[in-house]
C-alpha cells in the first residue's frame, strides 16, 4: 500500500488554540492522517494573554508522534514522509537562552494587550504621534499587535530577560523559530531562523529589503544579535534531530494566514481568502508589488517560494476575535459546552431579534485600530435570551469580514465577486450562509477545510533538495467547493450592517491605559477625594454648629 501513495508531506500547524501535524500526499493533495490538541491560554490579569513555550513544544511531539502512530495502524510507511513544514500563530513572542534552551517567559500571545503603555510610550517619540510613522518600511501601524512591541516589554519588565541579553545567552522568536530552533536540535546545534513572512509581523523587518532594519531595532533598542536569521517560505532550514522522524527536512515555514492563502492556491494578483480561526484574517495577493492601504489593513509578505525567488506580497485585514468569540460563549459565559450548541442555539431562532454584539476583547484591529474599544451586547430587550446573543455572535464575526472587505475593495479598486474561507468556523453552515446573506456575494469552501497546514506542506514539498511537490498552476490539483448564495435582499442586509456600525461606535473610547494597574476607584481622583472630604468635614461642622 505504502509504494502506492507515492512522497508523503508532513504540516505541523500551531495554532492559538490547538497544535496539528496532518500527513499530505504530496501528488494528490489528499489528507491521510492527523492528530490534534488543544492548548491552554492563561490570562494573568486583564487583557494579559500567554502560553507555555513548553506545552506548546510538548504538544507538537504528542502530535507527530500520534499521527505516526495512526498511519502505522493504516498500514502508511512513515518513510515516505520526505520533508515538514511548518505554519503558526504569527506576532506571538518567545524569549529563550540558548544555553539551557529553557523559556526565560511565557510566551505573550498576539491578542495581549499589556504592551498599551509601551505603544504610548513610543508613540510620544513620533512626530504628531502618528501611528502610520513606521508604515513605509514594515506596512503596520504601531500596535500591541506586532512583536517588537512584545519584545520591549520582556526587555523593560523581566529581569531575567535583560540579564540574559547582557550575557549574550538571549534569543527572540516567533512561535515558528522557537519550534524550529528545538527540533532542529535546540542546545545542540539547533537553527535559529524565521522565514519572511513571519519576519514581517515584528515590525523589525523592512518589507522591501527583506532584511532586520537597523533603523526599526534602534527606534524598538532591540539589540540585534538576538534576532533569527530569515530565510525563505520553502528552503531546507535543517532536520528532524529526534522521534518517529528523525532525520526529515523542515523545509516550509509560513505564518498561518500566509500558508492559508497558498493552500487557497491564491497565487495571482488579486486572489484572495478569508480564514475564519481565533481572529479572523482576509488576504489579498498583491503580487510583487507593495500595495500600502488608505482604509486600515496591513501590507505584509504573502510568501517568498525559495532563495531566488521573488517575494509576493498580500493586503491583510486582521479581526482579533472570531473563533475566540464561540470560545467566550462557552468557556466564560457557559450558554454552550460546545461549538456546535452554539450552532444549534442560533439556529433554533434564525436572528439575533435586534440584538448586536461587537467582542471587541482586545480592542478593534481592522480597519478601526482603536485599543481603547472593548466588547458589548447592545439592543437588549426583555426578549432576547441566550439564542439570540449566540446569533449575535456569529453575526458578528460576518459583520467584521464585512468591514475588511468593504476596505480591500476600496484599495484594490476591483470588488471581491467571491470570497474564498477556511478554517475552523466555516463547518458552520449557519456562519457560511449568514456571511454570504452579509457580504451579498457568494461563499466558496473547499472541500477540504485544512488549507493552512496544506499551504506549509506545498512550501515543504516544493523546497530545492525536497522537490515532491509542484507548485506549477498545471499540476495543482483540482479543488471541489462548497457555494453558499445570499438568500436575502441586499436593502435587509445594508439596515443590519448600518447598526452593526452603531453599535461599533460605542464599543470605543470604553478604557484609558494610564489606569494600567486596574485602579479604577473614584477615590484615586485626587479632585474628587478632596471633595469628598471637604464635604464630610462641612456635614459634620453643620451638625457640631447645630448642636445636633
Amino acid at each position: 500500500m505504502a509504494a502506492s501513495l507515492g512522497p508523503l508531506v508532513g504540516a505541523i500547524d500551531q495554532g492559538t488554540s490547538s497544535t496539528r501535524f496532518l500527513v499530505f500526499n504530496a501528488g494528490t493533495a489528499e489528507l491521510l492522517s492527523h492528530h490534534q490538541v488543544e492548548l491552554k491560554q492563561e490570562f494573568p490579569k486583564e487583557g494579559w494573554v500567554e502560553q507555555d513555550p513548553k506545552e506548546i513544544l510538548d504538544s507538537v511531539h504528542e502530535c507527530v508522534e500520534r499521527t505516526c502512530e495512526k498511519m502505522k495502524e493504516l498500514n502508511i510507511d512513515i518513510a515516505n514522509i520526505r520533508a515538514i513544514g511548518v505554519t503558526n500563530q504569527r506576532e506571538t513572542t518567545v524569549v529563550w537562552d540558548k544555553t539551557t534552551g529553557e523559556p526565560l517567559y511565557n510566551a505573550i500571545v498576539w491578542l495581549d494587550l499589556r504592551t498599551q503603555s509601551t505603544v504610548e510610550r513610543l508613540l510620544k517619540r513620533i512626530p504628531g504621534h502618528n501611528k502610520s510613522f513606521l508604515k513605509s518600511k514594515t506596512g503596520l501601524p504601531l500596535s500591541t499587535y506586532f512583536s517588537a512591541v512584545k519584545l520591549r516589554w520582556l526587555l523593560d519588565n523581566v529581569e531575567e530577560i535583560k540579564k540574559a541579553v547582557e550575557d549574550g545567552r538571549a534569543m527572540f522568536g516567533t512561535i515558528d523559530s522557537w519550534l524550529i530552533w528545538c527540533l532542529t536540535g535546540g542546545i545542540n546545534g539547533g537553527i535559529h531562523c524565521t522565514d519572511v513572512t513571519n519576519a514581517s509581523r515584528t515590525m523589525l523587518f523592512n518589507i522591501h529589503s527583506l532584511e532586520w532594519d537597523p533603523e526599526l531595532c534602534k527606534f524598538f533598542e532591540i539589540p540585534m544579535e538576538i534576532l533569527p536569521n530569515i530565510r525563505s517560505s520553502s528552503e531546507i532550514y535543517g532536520v528532524m534531530e529526534s522521534g518517529a522522524l528523525t532525520g526529515v527536512p523542515i523545509s516550509g515555514c509560513l505564518g498561518d494566514q500566509h500558508a492559508a492563502l497558498v493552500g487557497q492556491m491564491c497565487f495571482q494578483d488579486g486572489q484572495a481568502k478569508n480564514t475564519y480561526g481565533t481572529g479572523c484574517f482576509l488576504l489579498c495577493n498583491t503580487g510583487q508589488k507593495c500595495v500600502f492601504s488608505e482604509h486600515g489593513l496591513l501590507t505584509t509578505l504573502a510568501y517568498k517560494m525559495g532563495k531566488d525567488k521573488p517575494a509576493f506580497y498580500a493586503l491583510e485585514g486582521s479581526v482579533a476575535i472570531a473563533g475566540a468569540v464561540v470560545r467566550w460563549l462557552r468557556d466564560n459565559l457557559g450558554i454552550a459546552s460546545s461549538s456546535l450548541e452554539v450552532e444549534q442555539l442560533a439556529a433554533a431562532v434564525g436572528t439575533s431579534y435586534g440584538c448586536y454584539f461587537v467582542p471587541a476583547f482586545s480592542g478593534l484591529y481592522a480597519p478601526y485600530w482603536e485599543p481603547s474599544a472593548r466588547g458589548i451586547i447592545c439592543g437588549l430587550t426583555q426578549f432576547t435570551n441566550k439564542n439570540h446573543i449566540a446569533f449575535a455572535a456569529l453575526e458578528a464575526v460576518c459583520f467584521q469580514t464585512r468591514e475588511i472587505l468593504d476596505a480591500m475593495n476600496k484599495d484594490c479598486g476591483i470588488p471581491l465577486s467571491q470570497l474564498q474561507v477556511d478554517g475552523g468556523m466555516t463547518s458552520n453552515k449557519i456562519l457560511m450562509q449568514l456571511q454570504s446573506d452579509i457580504l451579498c456575494i457568494p461563499v466558496v469552501k473547499p472541500s477540504m477545510a485544512e488549507t493552512t497546514a496544506l499551504g506549509a506542506a506545498m512550501a515543504a514539498g516544493a523546497a530545492e533538495g525536497v522537490e515532491v511537490w509542484s507548485l506549477n498552476p498545471e499540476d495543482l490539483t483540482a479543488v471541489t467547493w462548497e457555494r453558499f448564495e445570499p438568500q436575502i435582499n441586499p436593502e435587509e442586509s445594508e439596515y443590519r450592517y448600518a447598526r452593526w456600525k452603531k453599535a461599533v461606535m460605542k464599543s470605543m473610547g470604553w478604557e484609558a491605559s494610564d489606569n494600567s494597574d486596574g485602579d479604577s476607584s473614584i477615590f484615586s481622583s485626587l479632585p474628587f477625594s478632596v471633595f469628598v472630604m471637604s464635604s464630610m468635614l462641612m456635614l459634620i461642622g453643620a451638625k457640631y454648629l447645630s448642636g445636633k
